[in-house]
């Protein structure tokens, strides 16, 4: 059924999320990093590399932008994430991504002419209480004195990187496919990787890793996306975006199940009002739309 796959898809990238702090023990970060892409790219070349030939001048045109897609949203968000899962919970890494749409209706003032509302303010400031309460564990005067962890700090750099993504894949709509797109910035990520992959401890595979690289590269990075386009355009671009608010209870529950993460009463009460926050946010949203 069309009203599943974006459920699918959620459910691939939770379980990216586990996988994401399961590397931590078996692979160096940068590695995983660059190993993510490189494999990626090795499966979509025989579909995308006759469309990027037909499209080559577009995309001559658009490579600035690109580029920078590609460092905002697979070096900066999606390889940070790695090294953030060293120091901070699967739960926490979901839970702060939840801020994206946020984090995008925020940026969105600014760089796409969108009014501020009320609500918009209500609900960040719910969202904002919510993760100072969860992120010092339900000790927020702590902030002041010992901050917060630095996987934590990671992951907002990796939330704030992915909503400009989104936010300037609105502001400047491209005349290529998206999945030519998709293809072009991974070229650029990997590229850009190479130094991480150098300066990591080890660019070393072990067997144990392979698994992990496996379902990043084609499970989050392949099979996902083409879910998640296909249920956009099955479904439409709004409710299909609804899904997303499932990806930190998704993964809550499996970090619980798979990894003996245990929920507590600051990420119930603090993650709660995060989500509530943003649902408030993306209510604003709505209003606002033509």
């Amino acid at each position: 059924m069309p009203i599943l796959l974006p459920f699918v898809a959620v459910f691939i990238w939770s379980v990216n999320t586990i996988v994401n702090k399961m590397s931590v023990s078996v692979i160096a970060p940068g590695a995983m990093a660059f190993y993510r892409w490189f494999f990626a790219i090795l499966v979509l070349t025989p579909f995308c590399l006759p469309t990027l030939w037909r499209q080559r001048r577009a995309v001559a045109t658009y490579a600035p932008k690109l580029a920078l897609l590609a460092l905002l949203g697979m070096v900066t968000n999606q390889s940070v994430a790695y090294f953030a899962a060293q120091t901070t919970t699967a739960t926490n890494m979901a839970l702060i991504m939840s801020l994206v749409p946020m984090l995008s209706l925020f940026m969105s003032i600014q760089l796409l002419s969108q009014p501020l509302t009320a609500r918009a303010i209500v609900g960040a400031g719910l969202s904002i209480s919510g993760l100072i309460y969860m992120l010092t564990l339900g000790q927020p005067l702590t902030l002041l004195s010992s901050g917060a962890r630095i996987g934590d700090g990671l992951m907002l750099v990796c939330a704030s990187s992915y909503a400009l993504y989104c936010v300037l894949l609105k502001r400047w709509p491209m005349a290529i496919s998206n999945w030519v797109s998709v293809y072009v910035q991974a070229l650029f990520a990997v590229i850009m990787l190479v130094p991480v992959l150098l300066t990591a401890p080890s660019q070393y595979i072990a067997p144990d890793a392979y698994p992990l690289v496996g379902f990043a590269a084609l499970g989050a990075s392949v099979l996902a996306p083409a879910i998640w386009l296909q249920a956009i355009a099955l479904n439409g671009a709004s409710r299909t975006a609804m899904y997303m608010n499932l990806l930190p209870v998704i993964t809550a529950a499996i970090a619980v199940l798979g990894l003996g993460e245990v929920l507590t009463h600051y990420h119930l009460f603090g993650g709660g009002f995060v989500l509530l926050g943003v649902a408030i946010s993306q209510q604003s949203k709505r209003l606002n739309a033509p």
